[in-house]
């Protein structure tokens, strides 16, 4: 649960528990849930309201302090001491269900690791400030820490981007599993005007095959312009992955070819279209 990781945009991932509860479309052909079905951590499932999560071990949460001790002298991204941890990958942080001992936990072992760029990725944006504490309400969020909303369509970036921006903390957008076009343009900086609350990083990701599943279909027209809003607002944009089913183009909603990726997530750049091998890190 602590370790190396493949995803490509961290260095990292810490699960301090395990399970969470279905909340949105994206959630429908979840890879944590699969996961957690399949290897029952600790003999039981942790999936759903009102069911309990997962506590993982000591010796995983002590992890962190051994990579805060290494990130200095390491690189990633080709940055030195630049060390992003994703946490978690099998929960949601700001999930209703996790006791509130956890979580302070987890604040203060975030506390302890300075060194690490932790990212909180959630698809409950709107219990973060709920949930942190008041010190970082009050006097803003540790430097470390960045929020990423999960956003998978329109619907979803209209109803949560503003609570993420109103929030005092570095921030970002996973669009992963991108299920529909979004216009961004509402929450990126306008060139020269850089007064407004703004997106700072675009993660951009289509579905993964699970077993069961083949991947919902990611129109590679959402991610161009995706990448396009970015360039021209300068902001970050990270392209994660096509997908099991990547789309070139559509007619009255009907996909009108269908690309062939070999890669089960369609992860490997060598695989895309040139204009979207586009992995960019905020500063």
């Amino acid at each position: 649960m602590a370790k190396q990781t493949s995803i490509a945009w961290c260095k990292s991932t810490l699960n301090p528990w395990i399970g969470c509860s279905r909340v949105s479309e994206g959630c429908n052909s979840c890879y944590a849930e699969a996961l957690d079905k399949r290897m029952r951590f600790g003999g039981a499932t942790h999936w759903g309201p009102g069911v309990p999560r997962h506590r993982t071990s000591a010796t995983n949460w002590a992890a962190p302090l051994a990579w805060n001790k290494a990130a200095p002298g390491s690189e990633f991204a080709g940055r030195k001491g630049f060390w992003p941890v994703f946490c978690a990958s099998l929960a949601d942080v700001f999930d209703n269900e996790v006791p509130v001992a956890w979580r302070y936990d987890l604040w203060n072992l975030i506390a302890w690791t300075p060194n690490l760029t932790w990212y909180l990725v959630t698809k409950r944006v709107g219990n973060v400030n709920l949930m942190v504490p008041e010190a970082w309400r009050r006097d803003g969020f540790p430097p470390n820490v960045r929020i990423i909303a999960t956003i998978v369509n329109q619907e979803e970036a209209d109803r949560d981007i503003p609570k993420l921006l109103a929030l005092p903390c570095k921030n970002g957008i996973s669009y992963e599993p991108a299920l529909g076009p979004v216009d961004w343009s509402p929450w990126l900086w306008i060139p020269h005007d850089h007064s407004r609350g703004q997106i700072e990083w675009l993660i951009v990701g289509g579905e993964s095959k699970q077993p069961g599943h083949d991947g919902r279909p990611f129109d590679l027209t959402w991610a161009r312009s995706a990448v396009e809003q970015c360039k021209v607002s300068d902001t970050a944009c990270f392209v994660k992955q096509l997908g099991a089913n990547t789309v070139i183009g559509r007619e009255n909603c009907t996909p009108l070819h269908v690309m062939f990726i070999k890669d089960r997530a369609g992860a490997d750049p060598a695989e895309w279209p040139g204009d979207l091998r586009v992995r960019e890190f905020p500063r």
